[in-house]
């Protein structure tokens, strides 16, 4: 039982990670892509491109290109033992 709150604890302080890179940060519009990336083995030695230019149509109409790890990739990662490791990224385009 004591192993069960502790494993409990230390899932509730896990946080989410962001990275975001604004190239607009006045303009404030919905996600134009939003997919899920996935990596194996805790994603050592691998890497997901995407092109928000092609998303957007044209590098000038990218605003912000972010990725997240959220409380539910966190737990799908902790479930698999590191195994899968997905991620979320999200293009965003000016109109």
């Amino acid at each position: 039982m004591k192993k069960l709150v502790i494993a409990a604890i230390v899932l509730s302080l896990t946080g989410c990670a962001i990275q975001r890179f604004d190239v607009r940060p006045d303009v404030h519009n919905a996600p134009t892509h939003d997919d899920v990336q996935t990596f194996w083995v805790a994603g050592i030695g691998q890497s997901e491109e995407i092109d928000a230019a092609k998303v957007c149509g044209a590098a000038s109409k990218v605003q912000r290109v972010e990725t997240q790890m959220t409380a539910g990739n966190v737990g799908l990662t902790i479930l698999t033992l590191g195994i899968y490791s997905p991620r979320q990224v999200r293009v965003y385009c000016t109109r």
